[in-house]
């Protein structure tokens, strides 16, 4: 296995990502049209939130879009705003940080993904699908 590679080199760099005062509905929208679990919440493009799938199903009663994305019914977004539903005080790792650094990190918190930053702006992501993807290649 090869020793201190960076997690840049792991991470997604086409960021799929929300402003602060985005809605929830565009939330679930880039969700399922990316098919995506998290996304980075950001404010001039610094992360100051993450949004997992499973924090918007916990407030929904129901799946509000069909699977093509259409049919939105907000009712329950509209109640909500992302910064009250999103996770605050997020963790995130250098962009020249070690991939076994992140997988330290992953397996000291209870969280799956790790917005990556390079002098305090967002420029990727990395995941535990990342991390394990990465695992394979090396077999």
């Amino acid at each position: 296995m090869k020793q201190r590679e960076p997690v840049s080199k792991i991470m997604t760099e086409n960021l799929v990502k929300l402003n602060i005062q985005d809605s929830l509905t565009k939330a679930e929208s880039l969700f399922k049209k990316h098919k995506i679990r998290h996304i980075p919440v950001v404010k001039n493009e610094k992360v100051v939130g993450m949004l997992s799938y499973t924090d918007l199903m916990r407030i929904s009663f129901a799946d509000a879009t069909n699977d093509d994305g259409e049919a939105v019914e907000t009712t329950v977004y509209d109640m909500f705003s992302l910064e009250q539903v999103m996770t605050n005080n997020v963790e995130v790792i250098a962009h020249d940080a070690n991939i076994k650094d992140a997988a330290e990190v992953f397996t000291k918190k209870e969280f799956h993904a790790l917005p990556v930053v390079k002098e305090d702006s967002l420029v990727g992501i990395v995941t535990t699908t990342d991390m394990i993807k990465y695992l394979v290649e090396q077999y």
